[in-house]
């Protein structure tokens, strides 16, 4: 088994992976390290459990978002986008001001 140092929020990660996934491993960190230096960019440090769980839930959005492309497109409904910017800073900017107004709901609980 082989092991791969992944790096979030200027914090390391120790991950144990089968051999020959580091790679990919190590792409799908640096994505979402991506996701989480942009939302520190818009919202700043608000902690690290919290910075993961808006990372994760940017990305579930988007695996969401893109499900939902697909299946319009297999019926059809649909064609493909000409540009599939993940990346697109306003779509993050509300994101997560999305995001964090669903936080500040929950701690107001």
């Amino acid at each position: 088994m082989a092991q791969v140092n992944l790096q979030i929020n200027g914090r390391d990660y120790l991950i144990a992976c089968e051999d020959g996934e580091e790679k990919h491993l190590t792409f799908l960190a640096e994505y979402i390290n991506r996701q989480v230096e942009g939302l520190v960019e818009n919202v700043g440090q608000v902690g690290e459990a919290r910075l993961l769980l808006m990372a994760s839930l940017v990305v579930a959005d988007e695996l969401a978002e893109t499900s939902q492309e697909l299946d319009a497109m297999k019926d059809g409904e649909t064609t493909a986008p000409e540009s599939n910017d993940v990346f697109d800073r306003e779509a993050l900017n509300k994101l997560s001001a999305r995001i964090e107004d669903i936080a500040a709901r929950l701690e107001s609980d």
